[in-house]
């Protein structure tokens, strides 16, 4: 149950909201290319939604392993004693608190090409 390095929960507690930033850099910085370039809307829309799904399964990846490396559970919070299963469910809990923000603000950065009509 426990029985995974601590490592992999800082891992998983910082992937999510460097895929958003990632997922935004691109969304933004690919659309501002190709209106410079004066590329097809459409191949931009299709970039953006790949990049959208891509980003959410990865942060939906990294929740479900916070999950599976500290076994936490809202319903026993507070973690805060001073044991090394209060440690690491404290830090299942804040990624997967982080997972949602950041799966959230992706569908968000994401969302404008869907309406994106040109590139005025």
């Amino acid at each position: 149950m426990l029985t995974r390095p601590d490592r992999a929960n800082l891992i998983t507690l910082i992937a999510p909201p460097t895929v958003w930033a990632l997922h935004f850099l691109f969304a933004y910085v690919f659309a501002a290319i190709a209106c410079a370039k004066g590329w097809d809307l459409g191949v931009v829309r299709l970039a953006i939604a790949i990049a959208t799904g891509l980003a959410l399964v990865f942060i939906l990846a990294a929740a479900v392993a916070a999950h599976r490396y500290t076994g936490f559970s809202m319903e026993t919070s507070p973690h805060d004693a001073p044991t090394l299963k209060d440690r690491r469910r404290q830090m299942g809990a804040a990624t997967f608190l982080v997972a949602a923000l950041s799966f959230v603000a992706v569908i968000y950065s994401g969302l404008p090409a869907v309406f994106m009509t040109d590139c005025r």
